[in-house]
């Protein structure tokens, strides 16, 4: 099994990177979280892995901190939470939000991550709250890097998140837009949240 990469950053997208490591590029699916917090392309990159086997295939996803993977861990032990789903998770609320609202039962906040329904939540309650003492709730992601790019490819990178996410294209572009204006657009992680509580709060008014 591969539990860590450390190589060059040959491509990087916001739901997946691509690692150079001797020649051998492997792509490795990423949060939003440890998107924000990579470097600059062509610069050298470490990551933890988790290596999910299955019968047809082999997927990696790579995590910049030891507590956003061993959270991922355990969101997909939680029955109907798969790698894929677990990852939307993670990029949908922070760990400083997630932690306090499984352990809190709140499925109103959990429910608002697409992917994630009624059900699904429920179960990530009664079968992660109590295992939840291992994560503590502070900050646990390197600060994010800006990009150097302009601001219509920051802005361009969080609809694409969005929409990775399971968000209308549409309505991500307008809450982008909408989250620029209030804390700027030279900051990725910044205009994700903000895109992110924009959305949140138009959904609670419709």
């Amino acid at each position: 099994m591969i539990g860590q990469l450390r190589g060059k950053l040959a491509e990087k997208r916001p739901n997946s990177v691509l690692v150079d490591v001797g020649g051998v590029g492997y792509v490795v699916a990423v949060s939003l979280s440890t998107y924000a917090a990579l470097g600059e392309l062509h610069t050298e990159v470490t990551l933890l892995i988790h290596t999910h086997v299955r019968e047809d295939a082999l997927a990696l996803y790579g995590f910049i901190s030891a507590r956003e993977k061993q959270l991922f861990e355990m969101l997909i032990s939680a029955s109907g939470v798969g790698p894929s789903l677990a990852l939307k998770i993670l990029s949908g609320m922070s760990v400083e939000e997630l932690v306090p609202a499984i352990r809190g039962n709140d499925l109103a906040r959990l429910t608002k991550i697409p992917g994630v329904g009624r059900k699904t939540a429920e179960r990530m309650v009664v079968e992660l709250k109590d295992r939840l003492d291992a994560i503590s709730a502070e900050v646990m992601m390197k600060p994010a890097v800006a990009s150097t790019g302009g601001v219509t490819d920051v802005e361009a990178d969080v609809v694409s998140a969005l929409v990775n996410l399971g968000y209308d294209a549409r309505a991500a572009e307008d809450a982008v837009k909408a989250g620029a204006r209030a804390s700027g657009a030279g900051n990725f992680e910044k205009l994700l949240r903000a895109a992110l509580s924009g959305m949140s709060q138009t959904k609670k008014m419709k």
